[in-house]
């Protein structure tokens, strides 16, 4: 990405790309860029809430150690000495990961996620924890224990989720880049909703040792950032096969295009319209911005085409089998017994176990007890939205049941990955809206879940397939006086996110112009 040409006094607002381009020259250093970032935070936090907690002393000491190899041509990559935020479901040694909930409250990590002892190696400093839906479960991030976060574009309205808190620190200009997670467009939709630019990698692309699980065949972790380069290099830092992560890809293969995926030109990109994806529901000015980016890319020598993805209708419905079945089996860990409780600790009451019937907050020592902990706590420490999905998945994983629901979901899966795999051989790069609607305003949808999870209507897709995803911002439209950001996504066959990533930067230069 070429420099902007008026380059910015407040260094929170620079890119990556930027910011190291300063500290090369010797006009800024990862200290005072990290002191930037702190002082944002500390004046304008208050009323957003990306973050649960700020690693400040730390992101101090490891922003002087940055400041001592850029001095002595030390330095190495291009995250070297950058402020990253972390969503708070990936584990930081030493550091609290409540996944947003109060289960999770005293709970503090014994060690780093893979993604983030990668981010370390690369000199990146981790700058604090950042909000989201308890668990990860939701599209607003209203559903966070600890208060929703707000829209930096709109402070009426979400953050979209469930990486709200790490999109909003991105847009707010509290961190340089974040770390999301994307189970059904987690880290998407916030992007769209903030005006900042996220990417789901192909499902084994990124480790996900380390993050809190939520449905495990459906989970990757992916950068928010200011741009699609920005977006890259953090990818490129994170990706790669981890022995903790067997469904990481040890050689991930290139994919099978004819197009060439070359950083200069999107001459001769094939970019197919699913019909699917265009339908009733979608918001005009959505459309109207997705027929721009579309004529855009038309202009800059790719050829574009109606396509269809004829499973899609069904696809919300089998995320909404898939994903709860496989949350109740991981969130059976949680029993007030490990992780947050600290009675096998020091023996003493603490707020984050509930007593069990006539045991008091001793070691259960009979079957009875323990099932009473265990109800217990989770009956008074799991939000309304994860006691949904477990029931909803228990009920699918069900005996009598799992043939009818969690079965055909399968089948129906499998289905869906065919219609990517066939149109994938006709078109390089799909081009879609990534919600239907722009942001909403707090409570519109708390207490519809079905309207909550319509949000995540053209996203689930590319969860269940396993293919890459990247939104970015194009456009914006007014709303009540204020500018609301429109975002659009690219999905690619997998292993392309170098594809994405051209045609992105592509729809960045027209945008731009």
């Amino acid at each position: 990405m070429a420099l902007r040409k008026n380059m910015t006094a407040d260094p929170t607002k620079l890119t990556i790309t930027e910011a190291a381009v300063r500290f090369r020259e010797g006009t800024l250093t990862p200290s005072a860029l990290t002191e930037a970032h702190l002082a944002a935070i500390a004046q304008r936090d208050g009323d957003i809430h990306a973050y649960l907690s700020v690693f400040a002393d730390e992101a101090r000491k490891d922003a002087a150690a940055a400041d001592r190899r850029f001095r002595e041509g030390a330095a190495g990559s291009a995250l070297d000495g950058m402020p990253i935020a972390v969503k708070d479901n990936i584990l930081v040694s030493g550091k609290p990961a409540t996944a947003g909930s109060r289960i999770l409250e005293s709970y503090v990590a014994s060690y780093d996620a893979t993604v983030i002892a990668k981010l370390k190696a690369e000199g990146a400093i981790i700058l604090g924890k950042t909000n989201l839906d308890e668990f990860a479960m939701g599209a607003s991030t209203e559903h966070s224990a600890f208060g929703p976060t707000r829209n930096p574009r709109d402070l009426t309205r979400v953050p979209g989720g469930s990486s709200g808190g790490s999109a909003a620190a991105v847009a707010a200009d509290l961190c340089a880049a974040a770390l999301g997670s994307d189970t059904g467009g987690s880290v998407r939709q916030p992007a769209a909703f903030c005006g900042v630019t996220g990417l789901k990698p192909t499902y084994g692309r990124v480790s996900r040792s380390g993050l809190i699980a939520m449905a495990s065949s459906l989970d990757q972790i992916g950068p928010l950032a200011k741009c699609t380069e920005d977006a890259e290099i953090v990818f490129n830092a994170i990706a790669g096969h981890d022995p903790l992560d067997a469904t990481t890809h040890e050689k991930p293969p290139i994919p099978n295009s004819p197009w060439p995926g070359r950083q200069s030109s999107i001459s001769g990109l094939r970019v197919g319209l699913p019909k699917e994806y265009f339908g009733e529901g979608l918001d005009p000015r959505i459309r109207e911005s997705a027929e721009r980016a579309s004529e855009a890319l038309r202009k800059e020598g790719a050829t574009i085409s109606e396509v269809s993805l004829p499973h899609t209708p069904h696809a919300l419905a089998v995320y909404y089998l898939l994903m709860p079945s496989e949350v109740s089996a991981n969130l059976a860990r949680f029993d007030g017994i490990r992780y947050g409780a600290s009675i096998l600790r020091d023996s003493r009451p603490t707020p984050y176990r509930a007593e069990g019937s006539g045991s008091g907050f001793q070691i259960p020592d009979s079957r009875k007890d323990f099932w009473d902990v265990y109800f217990e706590t989770r009956r008074q420490f799991f939000g309304d939205e994860v006691k949904r999905r477990i029931m909803l998945g228990t009920f699918a994983l069900s005996s009598g049941y799992y043939d009818a629901y969690y079965g055909r979901a399968q089948q129906v899966r499998a289905l869906i990955q065919r219609d990517f795999t066939r149109v994938f051989t006709d078109v390089d790069v799909l081009l879609t809206p990534t919600s239907p609607v722009l942001p909403f305003r707090f409570g519109e949808r708390l207490e519809d879940p079905l309207a909550m999870y319509l949000a995540d209507i053209y996203t689930v897709s590319a969860n269940l397939a396993g293919v890459p995803g990247l939104v970015l911002p194009f456009g914006a439209v007014e709303e009540d006086g204020r500018m609301l950001p429109v975002g659009l996504q690219l999905m690619g066959a997998p292993f392309a996110e170098n594809t994405l990533f051209s045609v992105g930067k592509a729809l960045e230069a027209a945008n731009r112009a």
